[in-house]
Protein backbone atom coordinates (compact mmCIF):
# COMPACT_ATOMS: atom_id res chain seq x y z
CA UNK A 1 0.00 0.00 0.00
CA UNK A 2 1.34 3.41 -0.94
CA UNK A 3 2.18 5.69 1.95
CA UNK A 4 0.75 9.17 2.41
CA UNK A 5 3.55 11.65 3.01
CA UNK A 6 2.84 14.82 4.94
CA UNK A 7 4.98 17.63 3.61
CA UNK A 8 7.42 18.93 6.24
CA UNK A 9 6.60 22.30 7.72
CA UNK A 10 8.78 25.07 6.30
CA UNK A 11 11.78 25.95 8.42
CA UNK A 12 11.73 29.23 10.33
CA UNK A 13 14.55 30.59 8.19
CA UNK A 14 13.35 32.01 4.88
CA UNK A 15 16.84 31.72 3.36
CA UNK A 16 16.71 28.15 2.13
CA UNK A 17 16.85 29.21 -1.52
CA UNK A 18 18.67 31.95 -3.36
CA UNK A 19 17.47 35.48 -3.91
CA UNK A 20 16.42 34.83 -7.51
CA UNK A 21 14.04 32.05 -6.43
CA UNK A 22 12.32 34.13 -3.76
CA UNK A 23 11.93 37.09 -6.07
CA UNK A 24 10.59 34.81 -8.82
CA UNK A 25 7.94 33.56 -6.40
CA UNK A 26 6.98 37.06 -5.36
CA UNK A 27 6.99 38.46 -8.89
CA UNK A 28 4.87 35.61 -10.25
CA UNK A 29 2.37 35.78 -7.40
CA UNK A 30 2.10 39.57 -7.50
CA UNK A 31 1.60 39.51 -11.28
CA UNK A 32 -1.25 37.04 -10.89
CA UNK A 33 -2.84 39.04 -8.06
CA UNK A 34 -2.69 42.36 -9.90
CA UNK A 35 -3.88 40.78 -13.17
CA UNK A 36 -6.88 39.21 -11.44
CA UNK A 37 -7.79 42.41 -9.62
CA UNK A 38 -7.77 44.27 -12.93
CA UNK A 39 -9.82 41.48 -14.47
CA UNK A 40 -12.52 41.95 -11.83
CA UNK A 41 -12.48 45.70 -12.43
CA UNK A 42 -12.88 45.26 -16.20
CA UNK A 43 -15.67 42.75 -15.64
CA UNK A 44 -17.52 45.25 -13.45
CA UNK A 45 -17.41 47.64 -16.42
CA UNK A 46 -18.80 44.89 -18.71
CA UNK A 47 -15.64 44.89 -20.80
CA UNK A 48 -15.22 41.20 -19.99
CA UNK A 49 -18.27 38.99 -20.40
CA UNK A 50 -19.30 35.42 -19.71
CA UNK A 51 -17.94 33.12 -17.03
CA UNK A 52 -14.90 34.33 -15.11
CA UNK A 53 -13.08 32.61 -12.23
CA UNK A 54 -10.17 34.44 -10.61
CA UNK A 55 -7.15 32.91 -8.87
CA UNK A 56 -6.91 35.35 -5.96
CA UNK A 57 -5.63 33.50 -2.88
CA UNK A 58 -4.16 30.53 -4.71
CA UNK A 59 -1.09 32.30 -6.10
CA UNK A 60 1.49 30.27 -4.16
CA UNK A 61 0.79 27.35 -6.49
CA UNK A 62 1.43 29.51 -9.55
CA UNK A 63 4.61 30.88 -7.97
CA UNK A 64 5.99 27.42 -7.30
CA UNK A 65 4.96 26.24 -10.75
CA UNK A 66 7.31 28.84 -12.20
CA UNK A 67 10.28 27.29 -10.38
CA UNK A 68 9.41 23.65 -9.73
CA UNK A 69 9.08 22.20 -13.24
CA UNK A 70 10.81 22.55 -16.60
CA UNK A 71 9.60 24.58 -19.60
CA UNK A 72 9.42 21.28 -21.53
CA UNK A 73 6.92 19.80 -19.09
CA UNK A 74 3.27 20.06 -20.07
CA UNK A 75 0.49 21.72 -18.06
CA UNK A 76 -3.26 21.28 -18.29
CA UNK A 77 -5.79 22.67 -15.83
CA UNK A 78 -9.40 23.69 -15.26
CA UNK A 79 -11.21 26.97 -15.83
CA UNK A 80 -9.68 28.94 -12.89
CA UNK A 81 -6.57 29.29 -14.96
CA UNK A 82 -5.44 32.85 -15.68
CA UNK A 83 -2.78 32.60 -12.97
CA UNK A 84 -1.46 29.26 -14.20
CA UNK A 85 -1.15 30.62 -17.75
CA UNK A 86 0.80 33.64 -16.52
CA UNK A 87 3.08 31.38 -14.46
CA UNK A 88 3.81 29.33 -17.58
CA UNK A 89 5.02 32.45 -19.34
CA UNK A 90 2.05 33.64 -21.38
CA UNK A 91 2.29 37.42 -21.46
CA UNK A 92 -0.26 39.63 -19.75
CA UNK A 93 -1.18 41.37 -23.01
CA UNK A 94 -2.34 38.25 -24.83
CA UNK A 95 -4.12 36.97 -21.71
CA UNK A 96 -6.02 40.20 -21.06
CA UNK A 97 -6.89 40.55 -24.74
CA UNK A 98 -8.33 37.03 -24.65
CA UNK A 99 -10.53 37.99 -21.71
CA UNK A 100 -11.76 40.94 -23.74
CA UNK A 101 -12.50 38.61 -26.67
CA UNK A 102 -10.04 40.40 -28.93
CA UNK A 103 -8.21 39.02 -31.96
CA UNK A 104 -4.84 39.66 -30.27
CA UNK A 105 -5.71 37.23 -27.47
CA UNK A 106 -3.77 34.02 -26.90
CA UNK A 107 -6.46 32.06 -28.78
CA UNK A 108 -7.55 34.96 -31.00
CA UNK A 109 -10.49 35.96 -28.80
CA UNK A 110 -12.31 32.67 -29.27
CA UNK A 111 -11.56 31.01 -25.93
CA UNK A 112 -12.31 33.61 -23.31
CA UNK A 113 -11.64 33.24 -19.61
CA UNK A 114 -11.80 29.45 -19.42
CA UNK A 115 -9.87 28.39 -22.52
CA UNK A 116 -6.39 29.89 -22.75
CA UNK A 117 -3.91 27.82 -24.77
CA UNK A 118 -0.31 28.12 -25.93
CA UNK A 119 1.59 25.29 -27.58
CA UNK A 120 4.73 27.45 -27.44
CA UNK A 121 4.55 27.40 -23.64
CA UNK A 122 3.40 23.75 -23.39
CA UNK A 123 0.18 25.05 -21.85
CA UNK A 124 -2.84 23.02 -22.90
CA UNK A 125 -5.47 25.06 -21.30
CA UNK A 126 -8.05 25.86 -19.22
CA UNK A 127 -10.88 23.44 -19.73
CA UNK A 128 -14.49 24.37 -19.05
CA UNK A 129 -15.94 20.93 -18.31
CA UNK A 130 -15.42 19.92 -14.68
CA UNK A 131 -12.78 17.20 -14.52
CA UNK A 132 -12.44 16.81 -18.29
CA UNK A 133 -8.79 17.85 -18.16
CA UNK A 134 -7.87 14.85 -16.00
CA UNK A 135 -8.03 12.24 -18.80
CA UNK A 136 -6.59 14.82 -21.21
CA UNK A 137 -3.53 15.26 -19.00
CA UNK A 138 -3.23 11.50 -18.65
CA UNK A 139 -3.20 11.20 -22.44
CA UNK A 140 -0.52 13.89 -22.70
CA UNK A 141 1.54 11.92 -20.19
CA UNK A 142 1.07 8.80 -22.32
CA UNK A 143 2.38 10.73 -25.33
CA UNK A 144 5.51 11.78 -23.44
CA UNK A 145 6.20 8.18 -22.43
CA UNK A 146 5.57 6.98 -25.99
CA UNK A 147 8.09 9.52 -27.31
CA UNK A 148 10.67 8.44 -24.71
CA UNK A 149 11.17 11.84 -23.05
CA UNK A 150 11.60 12.43 -19.33
CA UNK A 151 8.99 15.20 -19.39
CA UNK A 152 5.71 14.87 -17.55
CA UNK A 153 2.27 16.48 -17.61
CA UNK A 154 1.07 18.54 -14.67
CA UNK A 155 -2.65 17.83 -14.51
CA UNK A 156 -4.53 20.19 -12.20
CA UNK A 157 -8.10 20.01 -10.92
CA UNK A 158 -10.19 21.31 -8.04
CA UNK A 159 -11.72 19.56 -5.06
CA UNK A 160 -15.09 19.51 -6.84
CA UNK A 161 -13.63 17.69 -9.83
CA UNK A 162 -12.09 15.12 -7.47
CA UNK A 163 -15.56 13.53 -7.31
CA UNK A 164 -15.67 12.86 -11.04
CA UNK A 165 -15.48 9.27 -12.25
CA UNK A 166 -12.93 10.25 -14.89
CA UNK A 167 -10.40 10.82 -12.12
CA UNK A 168 -10.56 7.21 -11.00
CA UNK A 169 -10.29 5.87 -14.53
CA UNK A 170 -7.29 8.11 -15.19
CA UNK A 171 -5.58 7.22 -11.90
CA UNK A 172 -6.00 3.51 -12.63
CA UNK A 173 -4.64 3.82 -16.16
CA UNK A 174 -1.72 6.03 -15.11
CA UNK A 175 -0.60 3.63 -12.39
CA UNK A 176 -1.09 0.53 -14.54
CA UNK A 177 1.01 1.97 -17.36
CA UNK A 178 3.32 4.04 -15.12
CA UNK A 179 2.55 7.24 -17.00
CA UNK A 180 4.51 10.44 -16.28
CA UNK A 181 1.73 12.57 -14.81
CA UNK A 182 1.76 14.87 -11.79
CA UNK A 183 -1.83 15.08 -10.59
CA UNK A 184 -2.60 18.15 -8.49
CA UNK A 185 -5.82 18.73 -6.59
CA UNK A 186 -6.10 22.43 -5.76
CA UNK A 187 -8.31 22.01 -2.71
CA UNK A 188 -9.73 25.44 -1.99
CA UNK A 189 -12.34 23.85 0.28
CA UNK A 190 -15.59 24.77 -1.50
CA UNK A 191 -15.82 23.51 -5.09
CA UNK A 192 -18.53 25.70 -6.62
CA UNK A 193 -19.97 26.71 -3.26
CA UNK A 194 -20.37 23.60 -1.15
CA UNK A 195 -17.71 22.53 1.34
CA UNK A 196 -15.77 19.30 1.02
CA UNK A 197 -17.31 18.17 4.32
CA UNK A 198 -20.78 18.25 2.79
CA UNK A 199 -19.91 16.54 -0.49
CA UNK A 200 -17.40 13.82 0.28
CA UNK A 201 -17.12 11.04 2.82
CA UNK A 202 -13.34 11.29 2.31
CA UNK A 203 -12.39 14.74 3.55
CA UNK A 204 -8.62 14.26 3.26
CA UNK A 205 -8.56 14.19 -0.52
CA UNK A 206 -4.95 13.04 -0.48
CA UNK A 207 -6.35 9.56 0.26
CA UNK A 208 -7.79 9.32 -3.25
CA UNK A 209 -4.46 8.08 -4.53
CA UNK A 210 -4.19 5.22 -2.06
CA UNK A 211 -6.61 2.92 -3.86
CA UNK A 212 -4.16 2.88 -6.76
CA UNK A 213 -0.93 2.72 -4.70
CA UNK A 214 -0.10 6.16 -6.09
CA UNK A 215 2.47 8.14 -4.07
CA UNK A 216 0.50 10.97 -2.50
CA UNK A 217 1.25 14.10 -0.48
CA UNK A 218 -0.80 16.75 1.29
CA UNK A 219 0.82 20.16 0.80
CA UNK A 220 0.46 23.62 2.38
CA UNK A 221 -0.76 25.60 -0.61
CA UNK A 222 -0.42 29.00 1.04
CA UNK A 223 3.38 28.75 1.06
CA UNK A 224 5.33 28.78 -2.24
CA UNK A 225 8.33 27.08 -0.62
CA UNK A 226 6.25 24.09 0.47
CA UNK A 227 4.67 23.74 -2.97
CA UNK A 228 8.01 24.14 -4.74
CA UNK A 229 9.58 21.38 -2.65
CA UNK A 230 6.63 19.07 -3.28
CA UNK A 231 7.02 19.67 -7.02
CA UNK A 232 10.71 18.75 -6.82
CA UNK A 233 10.00 15.49 -4.98
CA UNK A 234 7.27 14.57 -7.43
CA UNK A 235 9.42 15.47 -10.45
CA UNK A 236 12.30 13.30 -9.22
CA UNK A 237 9.94 10.34 -8.79
CA UNK A 238 8.27 10.75 -12.18
CA UNK A 239 11.41 11.44 -14.25
CA UNK A 240 12.96 8.26 -12.85
CA UNK A 241 10.25 6.29 -14.66
CA UNK A 242 8.27 5.39 -11.54
CA UNK A 243 4.90 6.56 -12.82
CA UNK A 244 2.50 9.22 -11.57
CA UNK A 245 2.47 11.25 -8.37
CA UNK A 246 -0.43 12.98 -6.63
CA UNK A 247 -0.46 16.21 -4.59
CA UNK A 248 -3.44 17.52 -2.67
CA UNK A 249 -2.50 21.17 -2.30
CA UNK A 250 -4.59 22.85 0.38
CA UNK A 251 -5.27 26.41 -0.64
CA UNK A 252 -8.03 29.02 -0.39
CA UNK A 253 -9.80 31.40 -2.74
CA UNK A 254 -10.64 34.79 -1.28
CA UNK A 255 -13.31 35.51 -3.87
CA UNK A 256 -16.40 33.56 -4.81
CA UNK A 257 -16.37 30.63 -7.18
CA UNK A 258 -16.99 33.01 -10.07
CA UNK A 259 -17.80 36.69 -10.46
CA UNK A 260 -21.49 35.93 -9.87
CA UNK A 261 -20.87 34.23 -6.51
CA UNK A 262 -21.09 36.43 -3.37
CA UNK A 263 -19.64 33.54 -1.29
CA UNK A 264 -22.11 33.94 1.56
CA UNK A 265 -21.62 30.31 2.55
CA UNK A 266 -18.39 31.31 4.36
CA UNK A 267 -18.01 33.25 7.58
CA UNK A 268 -16.08 36.52 7.71
CA UNK A 269 -13.95 35.03 10.46
CA UNK A 270 -12.87 32.16 8.22
CA UNK A 271 -11.91 34.47 5.38
CA UNK A 272 -9.96 36.74 7.71
CA UNK A 273 -8.11 33.77 9.17
CA UNK A 274 -6.92 32.79 5.72
CA UNK A 275 -6.07 36.39 4.81
CA UNK A 276 -3.44 36.29 7.55
CA UNK A 277 -1.78 33.58 5.43
CA UNK A 278 -2.02 35.56 2.18
CA UNK A 279 0.88 34.13 0.15
CA UNK A 280 1.60 37.36 -1.73
CA UNK A 281 1.93 39.62 1.28
CA UNK A 282 3.49 37.04 3.61
CA UNK A 283 6.22 36.41 1.01
CA UNK A 284 6.70 40.12 0.41
CA UNK A 285 7.10 40.81 4.12
CA UNK A 286 9.52 37.93 4.64
CA UNK A 287 11.69 39.06 1.74
CA UNK A 288 12.09 42.42 3.45
CA UNK A 289 12.40 41.10 7.02
CA UNK A 290 15.00 38.48 6.09
CA UNK A 291 16.88 41.04 3.95
CA UNK A 292 16.64 38.84 0.87
CA UNK A 293 16.04 42.04 -1.09
CA UNK A 294 15.71 45.69 -0.24
CA UNK A 295 12.46 47.59 -0.03
CA UNK A 296 13.55 49.50 -3.11
CA UNK A 297 13.99 46.27 -5.09
CA UNK A 298 10.56 45.02 -4.06
CA UNK A 299 8.99 48.39 -4.88
CA UNK A 300 10.62 48.26 -8.31
CA UNK A 301 9.07 44.85 -8.99
CA UNK A 302 5.65 46.12 -7.89
CA UNK A 303 5.92 49.24 -10.06
CA UNK A 304 7.04 47.24 -13.08
CA UNK A 305 4.21 44.72 -12.80
CA UNK A 306 1.62 47.43 -12.15
CA UNK A 307 2.75 49.11 -15.36
CA UNK A 308 2.75 45.75 -17.19
CA UNK A 309 -0.85 44.98 -16.24
CA UNK A 310 -2.01 48.53 -16.98
CA UNK A 311 -0.38 48.21 -20.38
CA UNK A 312 -2.15 44.87 -20.91
CA UNK A 313 -5.52 46.49 -20.24
CA UNK A 314 -4.72 49.35 -22.61
CA UNK A 315 -3.61 46.83 -25.25
CA UNK A 316 -6.83 44.85 -24.84
CA UNK A 317 -8.95 48.00 -25.03
CA UNK A 318 -7.33 49.11 -28.28
CA UNK A 319 -7.22 45.71 -29.98
CA UNK A 320 -9.80 44.74 -32.58
CA UNK A 321 -12.44 42.06 -32.23
CA UNK A 322 -12.08 38.98 -34.47
CA UNK A 323 -13.67 39.19 -37.89
CA UNK A 324 -16.94 37.35 -38.33
CA UNK A 325 -15.48 35.67 -41.39
CA UNK A 326 -12.92 33.94 -39.14
CA UNK A 327 -15.54 32.22 -37.00
CA UNK A 328 -14.68 28.74 -38.22
CA UNK A 329 -10.92 29.24 -38.60
CA UNK A 330 -8.64 27.15 -36.36
CA UNK A 331 -11.42 24.72 -35.47
CA UNK A 332 -10.41 21.96 -37.85
CA UNK A 333 -7.29 20.99 -39.74
CA UNK A 334 -7.86 20.12 -43.38
CA UNK A 335 -5.64 17.28 -44.54
CA UNK A 336 -5.66 15.33 -47.77
CA UNK A 337 -5.51 11.58 -47.27
CA UNK A 338 -4.84 9.48 -50.43
CA UNK A 339 -6.95 6.59 -49.14
CA UNK A 340 -10.12 8.69 -48.80
CA UNK A 341 -12.44 8.30 -51.77
CA UNK A 342 -15.21 10.80 -52.44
Amino acid sequence: MSEIVTSPKPKKSFLKYDKVTYLTWFETMYRVRRFEEKTLFAYSQQKIRGFCHVYIGQEAIAGALATGIRPEDKVVTAYRQHGIALARGLDARSCMAELYGKATGCVKGKGGSMHFFSAAHNYFGGNGIVGAQIPIGTGIGFAEKYKGTDNFCVTMFGDGAARQGALHEAFNMAMTWKLPVLYICENNKYAMGTSVERTSNVQDLVKLGLGYDMPSEQVDGMNPESVHEAFLRAAKHIRAGNGPYYLEIQTYRYRGHSVSDPARYRSKEEVEEYREMDPVFVTQNKIIEEKIATQAEVDAIIARIDAEVDDAMDFAEKSEFPLGSELYDDNYVQKDYPFIVD
